[in-house]
């Protein structure tokens, strides 16, 4: 165990106290480099031979007696540990988060009242459904789950990307994750609920209708971590000095933006980069592009609580931003890599229960089914109740009670005593009254029958899905209706099919009838309903319509050329993307360097059979006719052109390179569809290409569904 967390009690003011919440000083106690070191075993004995085992002879049998062989072997087969059942998939980093004003009205919790205190934070991103080989770019929801090492104990606001789920109460929890991972019998398809069991399964539980909208949007495929919002899903609680108790919602809103993949461009990352989320995550942090994210809270008196027409406690319901903004109160900053994946990304655990004093959970069902389910798994996973001195999960202020043994228990704790009260070995551990910083529970009020009942205020399933919608601009729609056809048409019985189409009736029926279409059956009757509430569009919840940032930094932009390029253009362009934040890769047919038009060189950085489009956000070609002429002639670097073209990205062209993008059938007359840029003017063009990657993606780009890359 580290110092940190094994001192005296500190007073909160004290330089202590202010040590306590260095979480890296703290890990680094921990921490160990075997570079140039001598090789010793487990127990620190010098070994001599790491090449041979122990033998009878030098052709002999291997003895059972080779201590050094046996050690080895044993920590190999043992290195693996049971995988998460759900979010197996994940990338994290550590960071920072300081709140800007005190939040003294809202709640207690001492982190959330210090402007001047840095709380150290780890994160971790995953998928929910697939495996831990299973590829990033799955359409999935994404876990969006924060450990916050306050001076109070541990706080983990565990969500995801998406702020609604698919059930109202944990019992069908189970239900739900066998239903959505491979089926039974097979065990395919991995990490894809496009089968029969899973719709099967939806189209019998009408209250996952909201969220599956957002599941067939582009949400389910974020741009990368660092592009998408986080939610605590639940409602949660807050609690004053004085008492006083409210209801909160998280947000987590990315400074950089809320980005999407093209769908098309997600599943062909999944074969070519399947690590593309943990990379870009792993090298933005590594080139300075710390990512960063306001956390906000919508806050609801208890008197207001049943005033939006939706309960509170049904987490697959929202709050419109227009009925209750997000007040920002704080920002998080990510701005370092793991030392090690599995002492700290694999072995991190999070639980809905490590709360701090001022932060308490609601009645919520699923949330009260999660608030056990958490603790339960990880007796499992980390093999015993001591996970919690494991590094990554240690808090950094003291840890003092009477829990003793078990598997891997690490603290020594000295004395005759392990219970309390005593008398002996004093003075004794002993309490924190609530006054004095001590976690109380909120003393909520509850009376009523033991039932096993669904609140009436739970039934209207369908009115926040048509409103999911409704809230999209036209190419998003677009994307849903695809993304509904594509699954659908994985489904091969025809009853599941019908049924869930007469669920989609219920939430608009030209959604229900763009889906019938491809999927070849007329529309169908709607599926019996509670409630028709509705609600005017909001544009928070499109992707598109809500405003991103313009900016570019940790843009990734593919330069194509090949020998003859036009260098002087080329070092120019780049360096202006360079200045803007961006990253600048050039590609060619070759490894080696590219002659220059007029002399000069360029290095080539890759391939471009080796480095697909799909894993930059741009692309432009050079001038210089050597140059061009061997790029018309390359399939690779046609194809890469017209798949960015497909994928509503930025395309540029300078001077001849016009008409390489002719070649490539993006430039079909004299005015460049949006978002391609040609021209001779370098400042101009590079100008508009910046503006154009501002943009992130032209999805309103004409007649590239019919580009065939």
């Amino acid at each position: 165990m580290g110092a940190a967390a094994q001192g005296a009690p500190n007073a909160p003011n004290t330089p202590a106290a202010a040590k306590a919440v260095d979480k890296a000083a703290d890990l680094a106690t921990e921490t160990s480099v075997d570079a140039g070191q001598l090789l010793t075993s487990n127990q620190g004995l010098k070994i001599s031979d790491n090449q041979n085992s122990l033998k009878a002879g030098r052709r002999g049998p291997t003895l059972l007696e080779d201590q050094l062989l046996r050690e080895k072997i044993m920590a190999f087969d043992h290195e693996r540990i049971p995988e998460r059942v759900v979010h197996a998939r994940g990338a994290a980093a550590h960071g920072v988060f300081r709140v800007y004003a005190p939040q003294d009205s809202l709640t207690k919790a001492r982190f959330l009242n210090d402007p001047a205190l840095t709380t150290p934070v780890f994160v971790r991103f995953s998928t929910v459904s697939g495996s831990r080989g299973s590829a990033d770019t799955a359409r999935d929801v994404r876990g969006f789950a924060t450990k916050f090492y306050t001076q109070e104990g541990n706080y983990d606001l565990v969500g995801n990307n998406i702020p609604v789920f698919f059930i109202q109460d944990a019992i069908k929890f189970p239900d739900l994750v066998h239903a959505a991972k491979p089926e039974a019998d097979r065990e395919i398809p991995q990490a894809s609920t496009a089968h029969d069991t899973f719709w099967d399964f939806i189209s019998l539980v009408p209250e996952s209708t909201h969220m599956v909208m957002w599941i067939m949007s582009d949400r389910a495929i974020p741009r990368s971590y660092r592009m998408m919002e986080g939610f605590g899903v639940h409602s949660f609680r807050m609690v004053n000095a004085q008492g006083v108790s409210r209801f909160v919602k998280f947000h987590w809103k990315p400074l950089a933006g809320v980005h999407g993949l093209a769908w098309d461009e997600a599943q062909k990352l999944a074969g070519k980069d399947p690590d593309f989320h943990r990379r870009d995550l792993a090298d933005a942090i590594d080139a300075g592009h710390f990512p960063e994210w306001e956390l906000g809270v919508q806050v609801v008196e208890e008197a207001d609580a049943t005033r939006f027409g939706f309960d509170l406690l049904d987490a697959t319901k929202l709050i419109p931003e227009e009925l209750v903004p997000v007040r920002p109160i704080g920002k998080m900053q990510l701005n370092r890599n793991p030392d090690n994946y599995f002492a700290e990304t694999e072995q991190v655990a999070f639980h809905t229960g490590n709360l701090v004093p001022g932060i308490d959970v609601s009645d919520d069902p699923l949330l009260q089914g999660r608030m056990f389910s958490y603790l339960d798994t990880q007796l499992t996973r980390l093999g015993g109740p001591n996970f919690h001195e494991i590094p990554i999960n240690r808090p950094v202020c003291p840890m003092h009670n009477m829990n003793r043994d078990g598997f891997h228990r690490q603290t020594i704790a000295k004395g005759r005593i392990n219970y309390e009260p005593s008398s002996i070995d004093g003075p004794p551990i002993r309490e924190v009254p609530a006054s004095q910083g001590g976690f109380a529970s909120f003393p909520e009020a509850v009376n009523g029958p033991k039932v096993r009942h669904r609140s009436e205020t739970f039934a209207d399933h369908y009115s926040q899905a048509t409103l999911f919608w409704q809230s999209q601009t036209p190419v998003e729609q677009q994307h849903i209706v695809e993304a509904l056809q594509f699954e659908l048409a994985k489904v091969a019985v025809p009853a599941v099919r019908v049924r869930m189409l007469s669920n989609l009736v219920n939430v608009d029926r030209e959604l229900a009838a763009r889906v019938a279409q491809v999927l070849g059956i007329p529309v169908p009757a709607a599926s019996a309903r509670v409630g028709d509430k509705r609600y005017p569009p909001s544009p928070k919840l499109s992707m598109i319509a809500r405003g991103n940032p313009t900016g570019i930094a940790s843009r990734q932009v593919a330069f194509l050329a090949a020998d003859g390029v036009d260098i002087a253009s080329l070092q120019a362009m780049k360096a202006a993307l360079v200045k803007a934040g961006a990253g600048v890769k050039v590609l060619s047919t070759r490894l080696g360097t590219l002659a220059g038009a007029a002399g000069g060189s360029v290095p080539v950085d890759h391939l471009i059979v080796t480095m697909p489009s799909v894993v930059f956000d741009a692309v432009c070609v050079f001038g210089g006719a050597g140059s061009v002429a061997q790029l018309q002639a390359s399939g690779d670097a046609v194809h890469f052109v017209r798949e960015a073209f497909k994928h509503a990205k930025p395309v540029a062209a300078m001077s001849e390179a016009a008409d390489f993008l002719k070649t490539a059938g993006v430039l079909p007359g004299a005015t460049p569809p949006a978002g391609v840029s040609t021209g001779t003017d370098l400042p101009a063009l590079t100008a508009r290409f910046i503006a154009d990657m501002g943009a992130h993606r032209r999805w309103d780009r004409a007649a590239q569904q019919a580009m065939a890359a």
